[in-house]
């Protein structure tokens, strides 16, 4: 499930790809299935990592990634290294996303693309209002510390030497599914009607079949529970 369209990104055969933030892996994971496409994918959370590798030895014909741990305010990383850097719902999490986005632009080359993708605003204030408090979805440890306005997100962005190329949003299936979580939050994943929602999502994700993709499709406008905003290094 990614939530990043790769097409996006311009990769040639040689390209070099960061994926800051990586998780368990999905964008690190597609981008392997590219031929001659280096990824690498860097997270704070070692469990996180060995998920991710465990994920691409299961993929068939992929090419070789790393896996590196580390913090998004330090890459280790030489200067304009990458081609490509996709930050993919990690700057919600981050107290200091500016230090994070001054890290990207130093590791991105001039004309790289850098695609960052958030929760989108309407749908994360309805998350925040049905678990509000201490304990709370937004008070979990690791988890969003704030709402972005997109407008806003584009302009810090920019001020860090990027033009911006466009944007789209995504799984708009999924913001019922965190309406629902939240709104049962003390039950959560054990509640049936979450528990049956997360069926429906693991199915589509899994059988693809044309009536929710289609369907997510037309929602992705309104209801899209992500915004992926692409970027091409200036500086």
């Amino acid at each position: 499930m990614l939530t990043v369209r790769l097409e996006r990104l311009g990769l040639r055969e040689g390209a070099r790809v960061l994926d800051l933030g990586c998780g368990e892996g999905r964008h690190v994971h597609g981008l392997a299935l590219l031929p001659g496409v280096g990824a690498v994918g860097l997270d704070p959370d070692a469990a996180s990592l060995g998920k991710a590798r465990d994920g691409l030895a299961t993929l068939p014909a992929a090419d070789p990634a790393h896996f590196v741990r580390g913090s998004a305010y330090a890459l280790p990383f030489a200067d304009g290294l990458f081609d490509a850097v996709i930050c993919s719902e990690v700057l919600e999490h981050l107290d200091d996303w500016h230090a994070a986005l001054a890290e990207i632009a130093r590791v991105l080359k001039p004309g790289g693309r850098f695609a960052a993708t958030v929760p989108r605003a309407w749908p994360e204030r309805i998350c925040w209002a049905l678990a509000p408090g201490s304990g709370g979805y937004a008070d979990q440890p690791g988890g969003h510390v704030r709402i972005f306005d997109a407008r806003a997100l584009r302009r810090a962005i920019e001020s860090h030497g990027f033009a911006y190329r466009g944007r789209h949003f995504a799984h708009a299936l999924h913001s019922p599914y965190w309406w629902l979580k939240t709104a049962f939050w003390r039950r959560r994943d054990d509640h049936p009607l979450v528990r049956a929602w997360h069926r429906l999502l693991v199915w589509d994700l899994m059988r693809r079949p044309a009536l929710t993709r289609a369907a997510e499709r037309v929602l992705d406008p309104v209801l899209g529970k992500s915004i992926a905003l692409y970027f091409e290094r200036t500086g």
